[in-house]
């Protein structure tokens, strides 16, 4: 991908900040959140919808956080905060509902969940955790890439938690992907997630 290098891969997926603080949550009780097999629909504003399928086998402790988040309304008002085209757009802030958008990117559920790194590759659809330098510390953002992974970007391959993929609805995550954007790679205008909700699978 012309333009982008390794030091733009990294801040499109680090988390500064306040992000990087917090307690670290444990993976007790994780199996009853995975015993339903469920779905995430996540309505965009004027976009559309996005649909995911979830990796427990690959993920369960990042599965179960994205399941509780998503139950308790957490996700709901946050913003595509970061897009990259033809790579991935990021989200999952709460900082995002906020009128500064200088802090976007620097938020967190207020703890931290241990790295489940897997061997699914960040290709076209994939589901991810954004994280800072420190490997076990991701807490509510996320990537979804528009792209696989460019050969300069293999790193992100058992490096970063992979927990579910896009099934449905791609054609609204490259709308996102191609919003126009400041140089720090922010839309211009909110591009909102309404809500993120959980559904069985029919």
């Amino acid at each position: 991908m012309k333009g982008l290098g390794l030091c733009t891969l990294l801040l499109a997926l680090t988390l500064p900040g306040c992000q990087q603080s917090g307690e670290k949550e444990g993976t007790a009780d994780q199996s009853r959140e995975n015993a339903r097999d469920e779905t995430g629909l996540m309505k965009i504003k004027d976009l559309g919808e996005i649909r995911l399928r979830f990796f427990p086998d690959k993920a369960p402790g990042h599965v179960d956080n994205f399941k509780k988040l998503t139950r308790q309304g957490f996700y709901d008002g946050t913003t595509f905060h970061r897009v990259i085209p033809r790579f991935m757009i990021q989200g999952g802030d709460p900082q995002s509902k906020d009128d500064n958008p200088d802090n976007d990117g620097q938020g967190g559920p207020g703890y931290t969940i241990p790295a489940e790194f897997n061997d699914v590759p960040h290709g076209r659809g994939i589901l991810s955790m954004a994280r800072s330098p420190d490997p076990d510390s991701a807490g509510s953002q996320f990537f979804i890439m528009v792209a696989d992974s460019p050969s300069w970007a293999r790193t992100l391959d058992g490096k970063y938690t992979v927990f579910g993929e896009v099934i449905s609805g791609m054609e609204v995550v490259d709308k996102i992907a191609a919003v126009p954007r400041n140089r720090r790679d922010r839309p211009l205008e909110n591009v909102v997630i309404e809500s993120v909700t959980l559904e069985p699978v029919e």
